[in-house]
């Protein structure tokens, strides 16, 4: 194990919204990791009492350091969640998470065994189904200790799916980079950059309300700065968790996001319309007001 310093390795930066259930496995999950030289930073976007006194519990009890961006509930807003807990990472290796994908214990040191300069790492994601996920919170079961092998077994039965992702397949580097300039299926609930690559880009746009396509914006517009692709297929997949998906779709079948980034593949910009810098401005803005 590598003792805690003062500069962690990476900072991995959990989204949340209102659902502390589920943060709770995440956490418990992370506790869990075989590496140690990380911390935590919960990216919450205007949860209630309840999340901050599950993330102040877990603090209290873990040798980790843990860190809490809070921002007010005004509607679907994970981009600017995400930009103000970037603030507070001290990190020099970002890995983005959400509170819904728990973690097995190798994906830590996963993601840092594939982080190199001038790459981000696109990690996968196994569905949990939903019947398996209720079964899941009302026996408390403890999936983030649960065997690669069995989870195997699992998807091949239908209960999560991409059963191969939790065997350790060989892959080539070669393989991995097979991609440098593909946006698509990047998601940020596996996610891994250097943080000077995410202030390059000035993080993610924080014009984006409601659900979908911030992170694909985000993606595009970092591999237009020069950082390039790298799979993260067969080394540590996020177990994520069932539920219904918030519909952005406005009344006259419009979604806003999807205006968006058709505006921003149009253009060849790679920094957003507002970002990670003004996201610092309001955040400094409103503490002197307070």
């Amino acid at each position: 194990m590598r003792a805690i310093t003062e500069s962690p390795a990476a900072s991995v930066i959990v989204t949340t919204y209102n659902w502390p259930e589920a943060l709770a496995m995440v956490l418990e999950s992370l506790r869990l990791q075989t590496n140690r030289d990380f911390e935590i930073v919960i990216a919450d976007d205007g949860s209630r009492q309840e999340t901050r006194d599950l993330v102040e519990r877990f603090r209290e009890s873990s040798s980790l350091p843990v860190k809490h961006f809070w921002q007010a509930d005004e509607g679907y807003r994970p981009s600017r969640s995400r930009n103000g807990a970037a603030k507070l990472a001290s990190g020099k290796y970002l890995i983005f998470i959400d509170g819904d994908c728990c973690l097995l214990p190798d994906f830590v040191d996963s993601h840092l065994a594939l982080a190199e300069e001038g790459w981000f790492v696109a990690g996968r994601r196994c569905y949990i189904r939903s019947g398996p996920t209720e079964r899941i919170f009302r026996k408390s079961s403890k999936i983030y200790r649960w065997p690669k092998m069995l989870w195997f077994l699992l998807a091949l039965t239908g209960r999560c799916n991409r059963p191969f992702q939790f065997l350790p397949l060989p892959v080539s580097e070669e393989k991995r980079k097979r991609r440098p300039k593909a946006w698509e299926k990047v998601q940020t609930c596996n996610l891994g950059l250097w943080r000077k690559d995410f202030v390059a880009a000035d993080g993610f746009d924080i014009s984006y309300h409601g659900h979908g396509l911030e992170d694909s914006d985000f993606v595009l517009r970092l591999i237009r700065t020069g950082v390039q692709r790298k799979d993260g297929d067969y080394t540590s997949p996020v177990l994520h968790l069932f539920h219904r998906r918030r519909d952005s779709t406005t009344a006259d079948g419009v979604h806003p996001n999807a205006l968006r980034f058709a505006e921003l593949e149009r253009s060849d910009r790679y920094l957003p319309v507002s970002g990670y810098k003004d996201t610092l401005a309001q955040e400094a803005g409103s503490a002197n007001q307070q």
